[in-house]
């Protein structure tokens, strides 16, 4: 069965939005009069593509109940299907979607080729699923794809004793030879650049015949919450997992447990909405909060305080309420703040650090430079663009607020920078993204969503 494009095919994922569109890109709406908004969200990416990987291993098959519909998780699923998964829409009950019926392969099949596009996940997790099928399995993706760091899977892989063939480039295009087995065993690989690395390798590791005992050997290790995720969705399917100190972790031989599972709304994803009450005034409510989770985008609960915002919390709805204004300003302070956890929010959360009343100092964020693209430089060269004053740090950025103006704004194929430009358009007249379709890869109703709110 096809599985639809991106979305629900009754959703319309760009609404009204339309209307702001020009020759040259998506025009920013402005906040007119101060937000009240309630918005729901769809699930979210990481832990869709995670569970997506877990359900094509699975014993049995598993239904993912509101999963994410964008186009990182259609790439992974039709990567998986490539493979020899098969998958079902069935009628869901949220409002962004159907849930998702997933059947493994009785023998996965290589002698294909995946199109991972700019998805980090899919052209990280997927390898070592390659690795248990049996025939050659080719990946590739978009141009920037090429350029996003892929050693730390590609080196695990080799020391495993696969047969992998990528000219020593260690990135993309490369094929994977596929046996039908995996030995496991001890392994050591540098996860610097992403902890991607280190999920890629764990997800599939109860499939190898002797499981697997990694070791990171890098000195630091970014995003490490999206490997406390990792680890939260394979014990959940019965797994074994242990770290027996940091930097180490073990995963027992095994089955993987078919389950049924509802996906969170994707919190990283409610970041650029919830920065909006700070910027435009008034508040932003998201519904389906959970109360514990492993998304990174729950930091922002503690983090957007520090900017001066007021956040409430309300069973499974946050509020987030924008800061008392004086003197003519926002209200928006600045903040000296490490993102080395949750390095993903740093795009929205420069773009707020901008429109601050006072200096900001991001740090813990060099690794983002090897995202979808260098973020830190766009950053700094769009904002620069508009009279900003960012100057570029060896692990992050500084961001002097000063006075900006209208123009275009590059989101460089990457779904953080479009929705980054949305921000500073709130206060800003006149910011024209040029590829708001961009959001698409995570978040492909974002403009709709938008409006909402500003309506």
């Amino acid at each position: 069965m096809q599985i639809s494009k991106y979305s629900a095919p009754e959703f319309d994922p760009y609404g009204d939005a339309r209307q702001t569109e020009t020759d040259d890109g998506w025009r920013a709406p402005v906040a007119a009069a101060p937000l009240s908004a309630v918005l729901g969200l769809p699930g979210s990416k990481s832990l869709t593509n995670r569970e997506l990987v877990l359900a094509a291993l699975a014993d049995g098959p598993s239904t993912l109940r509101a999963p994410l519909w964008s186009r990182d998780s259609e790439l992974m699923v039709e990567g998986l299907r490539a493979l020899g998964t098969r998958f079902e829409r069935v009628p869901g009950h949220g409002g962004f979607g159907d849930d998702l019926r997933v059947t493994p392969a009785e023998e996965l099949l290589g002698s294909t080729t995946i199109d991972c596009g700019l998805a980090g996940t899919v052209m990280r997790f997927l390898p070592p699923v390659a690795a248990l099928a049996l025939g050659p399995t080719m990946f590739d993706g978009d141009e920037h794809a090429r350029r996003r760091p892929m050693a730390g899977v590609i080196d695990g892989l080799h020391a495993l004793g696969v047969d992998l063939d990528d000219d020593r480039r260690g990135t993309l295009p490369f094929t994977v030879h596929g046996t039908g087995s995996v030995g496991g065993g001890p392994l050591e690989i540098d996860a610097s650049a992403s902890s991607q690395f280190v999920s890629a390798l764990l997800l599939s590791a109860p499939r190898f015949e002797h499981g697997l005992d990694l070791t990171h050997s890098g000195e630091r290790l970014p995003s490490m919450p999206h490997i406390e995720m990792t680890i939260e969705t394979l014990r959940a399917r019965g797994v074994e997992v242990t770290s027996p100190e940091p930097g180490r972790w073990t995963v027992a031989p095994g089955p993987i447990r078919a389950i049924d599972v509802d996906i969170e709304p994707d919190l990283s994803n409610a970041a650029p909405f919830l920065v909006a009450a700070l910027v435009a005034g008034g508040s932003v409510t998201i519904t389906g909060w959970p109360a514990a989770t492993t998304q990174v985008g729950a930091q922002l609960a503690q983090i957007l305080p520090l900017f001066g915002a007021r956040v409430e919390v309300e069973g499974d709805r946050l509020t987030v309420h924008a800061p008392e204004r004086s003197d003519g300003g926002r209200g928006i302070r600045g903040v000296d703040l490490d993102l080395s956890e949750a390095g993903e929010l740093a795009p929205n959360l420069v773009a707020l650090a901008a429109l601050a009343d006072g200096p900001s100092t991001i740090t813990g964020i060099g690794h983002i430079r090897h995202h979808e693209t260098d973020r830190l430089a766009a950053l700094t060269a769009e904002i620069n663009g508009l009279g900003g004053d960012v100057t570029e740090l060896d692990d992050g950025l500084r961001i002097v607020p000063a006075p900006l103006h209208g123009g275009p704004w590059r989101a460089y194929a990457d779904h953080r920078m479009a929705t980054s430009g949305a921000i500073i358009g709130l206060a800003v007249p006149g910011v024209i993204v040029d590829d708001i379709a961009s959001t698409g890869k995570t978040l492909p109703q974002f403009t709709a969503l938008w409006e909402q709110m500003l309506a």
